[in-house]
């Protein structure tokens, strides 16, 4: 006597569609966070660069005990840093291998509180070893004409980013 069994080695097609549409909820949700996050706009990327760049430096010259220079070509849309005891040679290097902004991102002018915007040429702050730096309010704008300003304080760490243009006199 012979028993057949039937054996279920396969899924069956309502399993296959639940998994599938599970699959699919999921990627719905998830497929848009990457694209902003992968595709992000050149203004946050500058925001954020920025932003951390001073904090990193005014760090970096309290750690050091070094005196530390961002510079801003205005002319070039360039920015670098350099400290006081780089050579002439590091010096032009470090220029030459600065953060470039993107075609898009356009530094508009630096100013400080007690004297004239720079708005052409080269604008410099410095951030002292004793964990202070030069105040300063740093002007960019994109394609969209969207002006966002970075104030930085000489005793806070952290920079603070307004969507508008602001001046001292504000």
């Amino acid at each position: 006597m012979t028993l057949n069994f039937r054996q279920n080695n396969g899924f069956t097609l309502i399993e296959l569609i639940v998994v599938i549409s599970l699959i699919s909820l999921m990627f719905f949700f998830a497929i848009p966070r990457i694209q902003v996050d992968v595709l992000s706009d050149n203004t946050n990327k500058v925001s954020r660069w920025i932003m951390l760049k001073v904090y990193a430096l005014k760090e970096k010259a309290v750690h050091d005990q070094k005196r530390y220079v961002l510079h801003l070509s205005l002319d070039s849309n360039r920015l670098w840093v350099t400290s006081d005891i780089m050579s002439a040679e590091e010096l032009e290097d470090a220029a030459a291998s600065g953060y470039e902004l993107p075609e898009d991102i356009k530094l508009l002018d630096v100013e400080y509180p007690d004297e004239e915007k720079i708005s052409v040429g080269r604008a410099d702050i410095y951030f002292y070893e004793k964990g202070y730096s030069d105040k300063a309010i740093i002007h960019i704008t994109n394609n969209d004409n969207e002006a966002l300003s970075f104030l930085i304080e000489p005793f806070l760490s952290r920079v603070r980013l307004y969507n508008k243009y602001i001046e001292f006199e504000d």
